[in-house]
């Protein structure tokens, strides 16, 4: 019999509440690179490089998967740097994490971007999300993402195109499921889901614990694969960045529906500003 996963445990995550040393500035906390975003789903992208600037990473830039970026400035936040994908990845912006796949859709175009994007990431961590999970399984893209750490975020949908099977085999066993998608692409899983199961390369398996209902709303995926991006953008040590981002996200929902924000109703959009408080000690 399988011994159960262990639990993701907030007191294994000291780098996500460690305080900042006061001679820093923003190159010391990494650059996030989001590559998503195609015609119609701009918000998705929107919503990955703003969770990844108020998750703590220093400077965070947008490569919109559209022939010309669909708007100069995010009025929102202002802060991100808006490119098309072309201009972000042709030219060396210091990127120290990628996110990529978030409304990206599955055209040619999207292809095209993420398979650049694998030639040119230089070992540089990368989340890999939505779409681009649909590119994979559909095998237009392929897994020659080369060294450096990778981070599959699917969710049940997803993950059963990636393994050929239905839905409900991978909900029958989401840590078999896990496992599997591990060994074969030999990359960190995050099997989204009321229990998020979360696979190391090697097999070793936490499960987490936070969350709640609320998180069953559109963007939520969003805004976790940017706050992986920036715990790894920021060199938190691998295991604790991936756990951390999972463990955060969660918390911040809870958070939220502790303040009567949700369950119902909860948008994607309040989760970044929850998920600062809580590393700020909030």
């Amino acid at each position: 019999m399988n011994t159960p996963a262990a639990p993701i445990d907030r007191a294994a995550l000291p780098a996500l509440f460690a305080p900042r040393a006061q001679d820093t500035h923003k190159g010391s906390f990494g650059t996030v690179g989001v590559v998503g975003g195609g015609p119609g789903m701009t918000g998705a992208a929107l919503l990955a490089a703003r969770a990844a600037l108020k998750t703590g990473a220093g400077k965070v830039l947008v490569g919109f998967v559209q022939d010309t970026p669909p708007l100069p400035c995010d009025p929102m936040q202002p802060e991100l740097m808006l490119r098309d994908f072309r201009s972000l990845l042709e030219e060396d912006w210091g990127v120290t994490a990628w996110v990529a796949g978030c409304g990206i859709a599955t055209g040619a175009l999207a292809a095209n971007a993420l398979s650049e994007l694998f030639v040119l990431r230089r070992g540089n961590p990368l989340v890999l999300d939505a779409d681009g999970l649909n590119l994979l399984a559909q095998g237009e893209i392929r897994p020659t993402w080369g060294a450096g750490p990778v981070v599959l975020t699917p969710h049940p949908a997803e993950a059963g195109r990636l393994l050929g099977v239905a839905t409900a085999e991978v909900q029958r066993d989401r840590p078999a499921a896990a496992r599997e998608l591990a060994r074969r692409y030999q990359a960190w899983v995050v099997l989204k889901g009321a229990g998020t199961v979360v696979c190391a390369p090697d097999g070793t398996l936490r499960v987490n614990t936070s969350g709640n209902p609320g998180l069953a709303t559109a963007g939520t995926g969003d805004v976790l694969a940017g706050m992986l991006g920036s715990l790894l953008a920021q060199k938190l040590p691998l295991d604790q960045a991936v756990h951390g981002a999972v463990w955060l996200h969660g918390a911040a929902a809870d958070a939220l529906v502790a303040r009567g924000i949700g369950p119902i109703g909860l948008t994607a959009s309040e989760l970044a500003d929850a998920a600062r408080a809580l590393r700020n000690g909030g």
